[in-house]
């Protein structure tokens, strides 16, 4: 099996991923949703209701022009809404037409609240991935200290990272773009999939770097023979191990609803993603680098 020679192919697939999202990022950046922004919350009860559906509440906001609120019951018959900050003359609308639309409305909340992911949040959420990503390099420089002479460890810990930031620049450059033109939002629940993908991509890369590990001590030939190698006898279990989750997320977005399809979908492209940068992107850089400095 011969990955490493075509290196090149590699590069421009990942440039062809990367690239667009990184325009779109710069040209629009990121549809930032209440969770960084602020907004309204909305608490509204229908007297004259058992119950009520948070599906027709939704579709009354909607069609007043009010997206990617968030919505759930404190009572049976008990709507509690966040949506972006609203005026009073768009609330005295939307009331009228919740109103019409499904019945008496006795309104118990209406009041700005700030953003539950606060600037200073996430920009300590910034640093400690930046603190996470020294942290691995530290960590794999020190596990593998044991390869030959010829090699080192420290281009191991920082070819894992190239292919982390590689993972993450594609799925926040297709959530740039689906933000501009599906008006996609990124909330808290896209910083829980990116943290997710950051673990999943330094976990398989590793894998596939241990096997390479081991094959110097055992091997003779270059370290391009040897990552051939290693990636032949790990891709199976790359693969096998990255489609039994992605099973799990096919059925959570087929049938995990609205509220976490774009959580599941973000987790879906970094599971994908992850896979390939640990074969193809760490592995040809770590070779590289090697050969470079031979």
């Amino acid at each position: 099996m011969k990955i490493i020679q075509y290196w090149k192919l590699w590069l421009v697939i990942s440039a062809l991923v990367t690239i667009p999202g990184l325009i779109g990022l710069g040209a629009w950046g990121l549809n930032l949703g209440i969770d960084f922004e602020g907004g309204t919350l909305i608490e509204v009860q229908f007297p004259g209701k058992d119950s009520v559906n948070i599906d027709d509440v939704k579709a009354v906001f909607e069609k007043q022009g009010i997206v990617g609120g968030q919505y759930s019951t404190t009572a049976s018959n008990t709507i509690l809404a966040r949506t972006h900050t609203i005026d009073t003359t768009k609330y005295r609308e939307l009331s009228g037409q919740l109103k019409e639309k499904i019945g008496e409305t006795k309104e118990l909340r209406f009041e700005v609240v700030g953003p539950t992911v606060s600037r200073d949040l996430a920009r300590k959420a910034v640093l400690a991935v930046i603190f996470a990503c020294f942290a691995i390099v530290l960590y794999i420089a020190w596990a593998f200290r044991t390869v030959p002479r010829e090699y080192s460890s420290w281009k191991f810990g920082m070819s894992a990272i190239v292919a982390l930031i590689h993972d993450l620049l594609v799925v926040i450059g297709i959530f740039a773009i689906l933000g501009h033109y599906l008006h996609v939002e990124v909330d808290s629940l896209f910083i829980t999939a990116l943290l997710t993908v950051l673990g999943f991509s330094v976990h398989d890369t590793i894998v596939v770097f241990d096997r390479i590990r081991e094959n110097t001590r055992r091997m003779t030939g270059g370290i391009a023979e040897i990552a051939n190698q290693s990636i032949a006898e790990t891709m199976a279990r790359s693969i096998n191990t990255s489609a039994t989750v992605l099973f799990a997320l096919l059925a959570l977005l087929l049938f995990g609803g609205k509220s976490i399809f774009w959580f599941i979908f973000a987790l879906t492209i970094g599971i994908v993603t992850g896979t390939y940068s640990s074969i193809f992107v760490a592995s040809v850089a770590v070779v590289l680098w090697h050969k470079k400095a031979k």
